[in-house]
């Protein structure tokens, strides 16, 4: 068991069975952050984890969505899903690549399956994709940051913000640095632009308004470096 876990027992929401969750510890060393809000720690990624999984019959989901109270649609449409299914996931105190992965498409799957939030999709397929960068996977890593993109994008259009801790200012500034990742410059400019030519974000939101300026700032400077290489 990794310094940085400890393993609980919950209900799960669906077959109603005590099953063991990895939990992480909050106090990690960190190493370095990205413009799309990746971190990494010292030898440990806390987004392994983040997807909690019942070991009896399989459903995958976040900590919040795990422990909520379901509406007695959504959990006759997952035990129908799940009925005769036999995708059970083995414990594992200290989860692979391959264990984090398999839980946020599952976790990815069941939401699709309750036509789930956009948002909450974008979140998921953002976090699968760290988790490919930091293994240097870079054609799946380019595949789940662009199905982020598409969530999130669909999100601004169909969903009301704030959501969680997700504002809409949040989500433009994260397309922008998903395509900044992703090579598209114009998406990026475009989006940047809404923050940055917004004249109360700099007074309601400060530290988006400095993030949206930062990244533009790096956008200048490539270029720059990019044409002094002609």
């Amino acid at each position: 068991m990794s310094e940085n876990t400890f393993v609980v027992e919950k209900i799960c929401p669906v077959c109603e069975k005590p099953t063991r969750i990895v939990k992480t510890r909050s106090r990690l060393n960190l190493l370095r952050r990205d413009e799309d809000g990746y971190v990494q720690f010292e030898n440990f990624n806390p987004c392994y984890y983040t997807v909690w999984i019942c070991e009896h019959c399989g459903y995958a989901a976040d900590e919040k969505t795990f422990t909520s109270t379901f509406a007695e649609r959504h959990l006759k449409i997952l035990r129908n899903a799940l009925l005769n299914r036999n995708i059970k996931i083995p414990f594992t105190e200290e989860r692979t690549l391959e264990n984090a992965a398999t839980s946020f498409r599952l976790a990815l799957k069941f939401l699709e399956i309750l036509k789930g939030k956009s948002s909450k999709r974008a979140k998921y397929a953002h976090q699968l994709a760290w988790i490919f960068r930091e293994a240097g996977d870079k054609v799946q890593e380019t595949e789940f940051l662009t199905k982020a993109a598409e969530f999130y994008e669909d999100a601004l259009a169909t969903e009301r913000f704030p959501i969680d801790t997700l504002t809409d200012n949040t989500v433009i500034y994260v397309l922008a640095a998903i395509y900044w990742r992703l090579g598209e410059q114009q998406k990026t400019t475009t989006y940047l632009s809404q923050l940055i030519n917004d004249k109360e974000l700099r007074q309601t939101d400060p530290r988006i308004y400095d993030k949206a300026r930062d990244l533009w700032r790096d956008i200048r400077d490539a270029k720059k470096q990019s044409g002094s290489r002609k």
